[in-house]
Order: C-alpha cells, then structure tokens, then sequence
C-alpha cells in the first residue's frame, strides 16, 4: 500500500513538474513548481526521512515560491505582458 501512494505521489510531482514547464501564466507555473515540491516532500516523509521532507516542505514550498511570488509581483505587478 505504501509503495502504491509513494508511486502516485511520484506521478503527481511528474504531471506538476511537467504543467510547470508547460503553462503560459508565470503565476499558474510557479504554483505548479510549488505543488510539485509538495509532493516531494510528503513522499519523503512516507520513504521515513522526516527532516528531508520537513526541509522540502520549508524551503522548496515556502521560501522559495514567496521569493518568485515576490519578485513575480515587483517586476510585472502579477500579470503576463504577452
């Protein structure tokens, strides 16, 4: 069973990686790359490496989405210029 959700968390970081790379709005692709790191870090807690994903989740979904929010919001106040 574990190895089941660990497989589906792995294709969810693959589908969100993936529509990262792939969507046209920076704010969607952002989000995107923050579920992605999500993903990760609760796969990480099921495979028991609890301060890895403890890490993950701080760092790779927190800081670092509000940092390209940020910048996201300073230097195009949000929207795409297409």
């Amino acid at each position: 069973m574990l190895e089941l959700l660990v497989f589906l968390l792995c294709g969810g970081i693959l589908v969100s990686g993936l529509l990262a790379v792939r969507l046209e709005s920076v704010l969607a692709a952002v989000v995107s790359a923050g579920l992605a790191s999500l993903f990760a870090s609760v796969c990480y807690l099921l495979l028991g490496a609890p301060d890895v994903a403890m890490t993950e989740a701080s760092i790779g979904s927190g800081l670092s989405i509000l940092i390209f929010l940020y910048a996201i919001r300073r230097t195009r106040d949000g929207k795409d210029n297409d």
